[in-house]
């Protein structure tokens, strides 16, 4: 790869300061596990979500990931394959995954950073948070759906992947 490799402006800033930040504007408890891995839990209007961002310096990069308080029943694996298509398939940023290790649901966005001033401020950091919390309330009845002993049938699936409007 040819090119100057090293970022613009403030090499030294650490976008998990600006994570810090927003989380403390909004009294919310976090853990700063190490200067690179920030985690911090948040009632959702559904259920319990855990926010992890993980900073990699040397890509640049900042790797978020919003998790479902969920677990994906053993047999339902083949119906959430089919659901998280579906569901990709239509989201403009980030995707949905279940890791084999725990499948637990998750949305994850991974924001490129070389040569961003200041790396990520706060007004980022509050709309990729906003948008993964929208993406998440949005698509909760297809893996709470997922998370039920019952094997998911593709008509249930289909009518919980279904956009609504209005309240009931």
């Amino acid at each position: 790869m040819t090119g100057d490799m090293r970022l613009t402006g403030d090499t030294h800033s650490n976008p998990l300061d600006n994570v810090e930040e927003f989380l403390s504007i909004n009294n919310w408890v976090f853990d700063r596990m190490t200067d690179d891995e920030l985690i911090v839990q948040l009632q959702g209007k559904a259920c319990t979500y855990r926010l992890f961002f993980i900073w990699q310096a040397d890509m640049s990069a900042l790797q978020f990931c919003c998790q479902y308080d969920l677990t994906v029943a053993p047999g339902n694996m083949d119906a959430a394959a089919r659901a998280l298509l579906k569901i990709n398939e239509n989201l403009w940023m980030g995707h949905f995954d279940i890791p084999q290790g725990n499948s637990m649901p998750s949305f994850r966005h991974t924001c490129l950073l070389r040569g961003v001033r200041g790396l990520s401020g706060i007004d980022h950091i509050e709309d990729l948070v906003d948008i993964s919390l929208a993406q998440c309330e949005r698509y909760y009845s297809v893996f709470d759906l997922l998370a039920r002993g019952a094997d998911a049938m593709d008509d249930d699936l289909s009518l919980a992947l279904m956009d609504t409007s209005g309240r009931a």
